[in-house]
C-alpha cells in the first residue's frame, strides 16, 4: 500500500493567467486569431474568461514580454508576427516558467530588485513618491485587518519597478513578482508572521527611496529579501497547488 501511495502526485491546478495564456494560444493555432489581428478590449476578454481583468492584464503583459502580442495605446493590442510553431514553443516556456525552478526565480527576483531599488532612489518624482507610498499604507491596512494582502504587496514592489524609468526592468519585474509573490505568501513558505515583518521593512524601504539614497535602499531591499533566498537556495522545492 505504501508503494501505492507514493506513486501518486499531487493534482496541480492552473491558475487563471496560465488559462487565459493557453486559451489565446490555442486561438492563435487554430487559425482563429491571425498574425495582427486585434484582440478584444481587456473588459471584453474579462467577461468572457468569467474572471477580473488583472488576470487578464497580467496574462497580456506576459505574453507582450515575450513579444507575442503588441499593444497600440491608440488602437489596442495585436498578435505579432511570429510563425505559429514559434508562437507555440514560445507559450509553453511561458506557463512552465512561472513553475519549475522556484530558487532560480527567488534569486533572479533578488538581484533584479536590488538593481531596480538603486534606480528608483536615484530616478524617483514626486509623484512617484506617492503611488510607493500609498501602496506602502494599503499593504499595512490589509496586513493589520488579517486580510491578504497579495495584491497589496505586488503593487508596493511594481510601483518601485515604475520609478526606476526603465521600461524593460519594469516588464521583467512584472513578469516575476505576480506568481512569486503569491507561491511565497499562500504557502506561508517564510512562516506565519512574515507579513507584519515585511510592513517595517517596508516603510525601511520607502524612507530610502524618499532620501534618494541608493545603498541604502538596495540595503533594505536585501534585507527584505534576504529570508526568502536562503530558504530557496536551502533546497525548499515548492509544488503549485
Amino acid at each position: 500500500m505504501k508503494e501505492l501511495i507514493d506513486t501518486i502526485q499531487a493534482i496541480e491546478v492552473e491558475n487563471p493567467v496560465d488559462k487565459i495564456i493557453r486559451q489565446l494560444k490555442n486561438l492563435i493555432v487554430s487559425g482563429q486569431l491571425k498574425p495582427g489581428d486585434r484582440l478584444p478590449a481587456e473588459r471584453v476578454l474579462s467577461e468572457r474568461f468569467a474572471v477580473g481583468r488583472s488576470y487578464v492584464r497580467e496574462a497580456i503583459l506576459k505574453l507582450e514580454f515575450y513579444g507575442l502580442l503588441k499593444t497600440n495605446p491608440q488602437s489596442g493590442t495585436y498578435v505579432s508576427g511570429l510563425s505559429i510553431k514559434v508562437i507555440d514553443s514560445l507559450i509553453t516556456d511561458i506557463i512552465n516558467f512561472n513553475k519549475d525552478d522556484f530558487s532560480a526565480l527567488v534569486e533572479a527576483r533578488f538581484y533584479l530588485e536590488r538593481d531596480a531599488i538603486r534606480l528608483a532612489a536615484e530616478r524617483r518624482t514626486d509623484e512617484d513618491l506617492v503611488i510607493i507610498q500609498k501602496a506602502m499604507y494599503d499593504y499595512e491596512a490589509k496586513v493589520k485587518s488579517g486580510g491578504n494582502a497579495v495584491e497589496e504587496d505586488m503593487l508596493f514592489h511594481v510601483a518601485i519597478a515604475k520609478a526606476t524609468k526603465n521600461s524593460v526592468i519594469e516588464s521583467m519585474i512584472l513578469n516575476l513578482i505576480p506568481d512569486l509573490i503569491k507561491n511565497i505568501t499562500e504557502n506561508k513558505i517564510c512562516g506565519e508572521n512574515r507579513e507584519k515583518i515585511a510592513v517595517r521593512e517596508h516603510m525601511e524601504i520607502m524612507e530610502a527611496i524618499t532620501l534618494s539614497d541608493p545603498d541604502m535602499a538596495d540595503k533594505a531591499m536585501a534585507s527584505h529579501l534576504s529570508e526568502i533566498l536562503t530558504i530557496s537556495r536551502s533546497g525548499f522545492k515548492n509544488k503549485p497547488k
